[in-house]
C-alpha cells in the first residue's frame, strides 16, 4: 500500500499552523461515564516464544490470554533493542524520528527529543491517572510523567507477585477514575547471564526445564552450552507467564477486567546472538496479544502490524488525540478495527530501524518487511555488526565463539557480523533469510520497489540519516 495512502494519525505541519490550538488535548469518555483504561504489558526480551505457538515453553496464562483476545501472528517490534523500542511504545514514534537512538542507561545516555510528547503524558492531560510499574528504560523522566513509578526495576531482581499486587493496590485506590498502567517486567532478560534464576520467588511455582526439552531456533546452533543457556531462559519466560497471571487475577479483583484493554507484548528479541538487537524475523517477530472488553475471543490475526500501531491503538480505545499543534504525525494505525478479523486487508507492510544500542555499538539499518519479502539497507557497511554486552557474556556466545566451525543457525558468524550494504530475501523461497538476492537480476524489480518504499517512509518520518531529509522544524539534513 503507498505510503501516502496509510492512514495516519496526527496533522500535517500546514494543518497545525493554520489551526493554532497549543498543547489541549481532545478526549471523549463514553456517554455512560464508564472509564476506558488502559494495561500495558511489556516483556524484557522475549521472542515469538509461548506454548500456544508451539514454543516447548510453558505459557499457560499467555495462552489464555491469546483465546480471550486477538493473537497478532505477524506482530513485528520496529526495532530490537530495549529503550529504542520502548520509546516507539511510548511516543507513537519511530526511534530515529523521536530521538532515542539506543540505551537510556549508564554512559549511553540516548534520550527523547525534547519536544516529543508521550502517550502516558496524552492521557495525563485528557484526565487519566497513570502508573509505571518495574522498568522504565527511556529517559528523560519529564517526558514520562507517570503519577506513581512502583517497584522500579532493581538488577537480578524478579519479584513478579509483589509487581502485580503492587499494580493491584494502585487500580484499587483509583476508583472509577479512568487510569493507564504500564508493566515494564525484566523478565526473560538476562541479568546479566542467569536470567534471575538464582532463587525462587514468591507466589511462584519455578518451572525448570532440562537442556534436552528446549527447541533450537533457526539463529541457533544445536550445542550444548546453548540449549543450557535455552533452559534458563525458558525459565524466565514460565516466571514471567506466572507473573502476568498474578497481574490479570488483580485486575479481576480490582473490578475493571471489563472496562480495561489490555496489550501484551516484547520489547525485542530473546537475549541471544541472532536475534536481539537484529532486524532479521527473530529480532522483531514478537507476541503480541491484544484482549478488549466486549471482544471476539480466540482471534489469530495474520496483520502485519507494528509496534508503531500500539501508542494509536492505545489513543483510539482512550479517545484522546494528539495536540492539535504537535509537531510530529503518528505514522502507525489503530488496531482496534481488526480486532475480530483473522486477515484483514491492508496490513501487508512493516518497516524497522536501528541505530545504536550500547553507544560503541554503532550499525545503522533500516528495513522494510513484506508478505514476499524482507529488504535491509545497512547504512554503514563497512562497520562490523557489534554483539552487545549480554550477549558477549553469555553461555550461547562462548559456546559459538569456542566451537571450531559453530554458525547461527545456518547463517555463518562471520556474514552476521559482516554484511552487504543491501539484503533481499525471498521469504516465501528461504524464510530464514539466508540467499541474497539484492545483485540478482531475476529480482531486479522488487528490489527496486522496495527501496523506494523505504525511502519514502524514511523521508516521511524525518529519518536525520537520509541525506538532504527535512526534519519536523523545517531544517534539511
Amino acid at each position: 500500500m503507498p505510503l501516502g495512502r496509510r492512514r495516519f494519525l496526527g496533522l500535517s505541519t500546514a494543518t497545525i499552523a493554520a489551526a493554532g490550538i497549543g498543547d489541549k488535548i481532545a478526549a471523549q469518555m463514553p456517554a455512560s461515564g464508564k472509564p476506558r483504561n488502559v494495561l500495558l504489558i511489556i516483556a524484557d526480551d522475549q521472542g515469538y516464544d509461548m506454548s500456544c505457538v508451539g514454543t516447548p515453553v510453558q505459557t499457560p496464562v499467555l495462552d489464555r490470554l491469546a483465546g480471550e483476545g486477538t493473537l497478532f501472528t505477524e506482530g513485528y517490534a520496529t526495532v530490537s533493542s530495549c529503550s529504542s523500542s520502548r520509546s516507539t511504545l511510548f511516543t507513537g514514534l519511530y526511534s530515529h524520528t523521536n530521538g532515542m537512538y539506543g540505551l537510556a542507561h549508564d554512559v549511553h545516555n540516548f534520550s527523547l527529543l525534547d519536544d516529543v510528547k508521550t502517550i502516558p503524558w496524552m492521557l495525563k492531560q485528557a484526565g487519566y491517572t497513570t502508573c509505571l510499574v518495574g522498568k522504565k528504560h527511556v529517559k528523560p523522566d519529564t517526558l514520562l510523567p507517570y503519577d506513581s513509578w512502583l517497584v522500579p526495576e532493581e538488577s537480578g531482581k524478579r519479584d513478579v507477585a509483589i509487581m502485580a499486587h503492587e499494580a493491584g493496590r494502585w487500580i484499587k485506590e483509583q476508583g472509577d477514575k479512568p487510569f493507564f498502567v504500564t508493566i515494564g517486567y525484566s523478565d526473560p532478560h538476562r541479568a546479566p547471564v542467569n536470567f534471575g534464576n538464582t532463587q525462587d520467588w514468591p507466589e511462584v511455582q519455578t518451572r525448570r526445564y532440562a537442556p534436552s526439552e528446549v527447541e533450537i531456533p533457526s539463529h541457533l546452533p544445536d550445542l550444548p552450552g546453548v540449549r543450557e543457556d535455552l533452559a534458563e531462559y525458558y525459565t524466565s519466560v514460565s516466571r514471567l507467564d506466572a507473573g502476568v497471571g498474578l497481574l490479570l487475577q488483580e485486575l479481576k479483583e480490582s473490578g475493571h477486567e471489563n472496562d480495561t484493554l489490555v496489550i501484551y507484548l516484547s520489547d525485542n528479541g530473546r537475549p541471544f546472538p541472532g536475534a536481539k538487537d537484529a532486524l532479521y524475523t527473530e529480532g522483531i517477530h514478537l507476541p503480541l496479544i491484544v484482549r478488549a472488553p466486549g471482544g471476539k475471543g480466540g482471534v489469530r490475526s495474520r496483520a502485519m502490524v507494528s509496534w508503531i500501531d500500539v501508542g494509536p491503538t492505545i489513543l483510539d480505545w482512550a479517545r484522546v488525540k494528539p495536540p492539535a499543534d504537535y509537531r510530529y504525525a503518528l505514522p502507525g494505525r489503530s488496531l482496534l478495527p481488526i480486532l475480530d478479523q483473522p486477515d484483514p486487508p491492508g496490513w501487508d507492510r512493516v518497516f524497522a530501524t536501528h541505530s545504536f544500542h550500547e553507544i560503541n555499538q554503532y550499525y545503522p539499518m533500516r528495513a522494510v518487511r513484506t508478505r514476499r519479502y524482507s529488504y535491509y539497507r545497512n547504512l554503514e557497511p563497512s562497520l562490523a555488526f557489534a554483539i552487545s554486552g549480554d550477549m558477549e557474556v553469555s553461555p550461547s556466545w562462548k559456546a559459538i565463539s569456542s566451537t571450531p566451525g559453530a554458525k547461527l543457525g545456518k547463517r555463518t558468524v562471520k556474514s552476521y557480523l559482516h554484511r552487504p550494504a543491501e539484503e533481499l530475501y525471498d521469504l516465501r523461497a528461504d524464510p530464514l533469510e539466508l540467499v541474497n538476492l539484492a545483485g540478482k537480476p531475476s529480482h531486479a524489480a522488487a528490489l527496486a520497489d522496495l527501496r523506494k518504499q523505504l525511502d519514502e517512509w524514511r523521508t516521511a518520518t524525518h529519518d536525520p540519516w537520509q541525506k538532504g531529509v527535512t526534519d519536523p522544524f523545517g531544517h534539511a539534513h
